[in-house]
């Protein structure tokens, strides 16, 4: 089916459409930066001289980690539940009953058991607090020595990745429900929007990698570009449902990985096998030397898939609060007449990374299934 007229007349639109958004995103980037920004520099201008120097790398982790509210703007937060599994039993409460606290100071009774939360970890609480009012034991490098129960809370990067996977489901139903009824006909409405990115998939990743095969491995590849991308949006929105570092979480790009790494497994044929094991035509000593490397190579292409979109997206974040971050190291609000417009611009940079990002974890998982799926010649 020739679909090359969907590119000509919906080209232009979409073109409108992504401008608009990146400017409403870089105008919300920079709002949200200018208030936080009167926000930290009101506090820090309260503070005495003797107060340590402004450190960019916690203030950066802090807000790039996973946490148990979802903030909202200013001093609003939504507590979002708390699932613990403690001493044999299941203990359920709500992250609000912590008054917004992260420094062990206040303590949560339930179900007879005692509860604390430190830089969003979950602690045992002591019986006592510490000098600093904290009810933890710090060891010599200021780090709880605390218990800690099982945690199945959901937070705020699980709370982002079941609405990204809703938002995959609606979309994706919608357009093959438009496919069937509009069976032969151009596309329509959200399916004219989603249809040139499908073919820019087939065409430019699937086919050119997987050949004649492409089609059974289509649906993970579409999956993986459109869940890539959707978090990577979300997480460039300051505000609510956005905000979350999903796709700058590890955890989350080992699994994306490690599904790549199974498909590519589970699907390689003799031939890729023989190339690893044996390698015909290499004369044996370096077969015997070969081999170790090109068996280590399986498990080193998925885990370069996993650090490459863990390191750009959170490299990203880090750069722009690093940025507004300038304004408190050199305790002047003036030097946001430049901290934020550089912000902002490298927002902007970020709208194309997450496209691209998306698009080099796909083509290289791509890539890694048709090696192994390969005919030989």
């Amino acid at each position: 089916m020739d679909c090359s007229h969907v590119f000509e007349f919906k080209f232009n639109r979409l073109i409108v459409v992504f401008t608009l958004f990146s400017m409403f995103l870089l105008v919300s980037l920079g709002a949200k930066a200018q208030v936080d920004t009167l926000h930290k520099v009101e506090e820090t201008h309260g503070e005495t001289a003797e107060k340590k120097k402004f450190e960019i790398g916690k203030f950066a982790l802090h807000h790039i980690a996973d946490s148990h509210s979802w903030h909202v703007i200013g001093e609003t937060y939504i507590g979002l539940p708390i699932v613990l599994f403690a001493d044999g039993k299941v203990v359920t409460f709500n992250d609000n009953d912590f008054n917004h606290d992260n420094d062990a100071k206040v303590v949560v009774e339930k179900d007879g058991q005692r509860f604390v939360k430190m830089h969003e970890k979950i602690y045992f609480a002591s019986a006592t607090a510490n000098e600093h009012g904290q009810y933890v034991e710090l060891n010599e490098k200021h780090h709880p020595e605390n218990k800690r129960p099982l945690d199945f809370s959901l937070t705020k990067n699980t709370c982002t990745l079941l609405l990204s996977v809703v938002l995959l489901l609606v979309v994706f139903i919608s357009v093959g429900n438009s496919y069937k009824k509009r069976h032969g006909k151009s596309p329509k409405g959200l399916q004219s929007w989603v249809e040139p990115i499908i073919l820019f998939v087939r065409d430019d990743i699937a086919k050119p990698n997987l050949g004649h095969k492409y089609e059974r491995f289509m649906p993970y590849l579409l999956t993986v570009f459109f869940f890539i991308w959707f978090n990577n949006m979300l997480g460039l929105v300051p505000f609510l449902p956005g905000g979350a570092n999903l796709t700058g979480n590890i955890a989350v790009t080992m699994v994306l990985a490690v599904i790549t790494f199974l498909v590519t497994v589970f699907n390689g044929n003799k031939h890729y096998w023989k190339h690893i094991f044996w390698m015909p035509g290499v004369p044996v000593p370096m077969k015997i030397f070969l081999m170790p490397l090109e068996l280590i190579g399986i498990f080193t292409k998925p885990i370069a898939l996993m650090i490459r979109l863990f390191a750009n997206i959170t490299a990203g974040h880090i750069l722009v609060l690093s940025l507004i971050c300038l304004i408190f190291v050199f305790n002047s609000i003036w030097v946001s007449a430049a901290s934020i417009p550089f912000a902002i611009f490298i927002g902007g940079i970020e709208l194309m990374v997450a496209f691209i990002q998306a698009f080099i974890f796909t083509i290289l998982s791509a890539l890694f299934i048709g090696m192994a799926v390969e005919e030989h010649h």
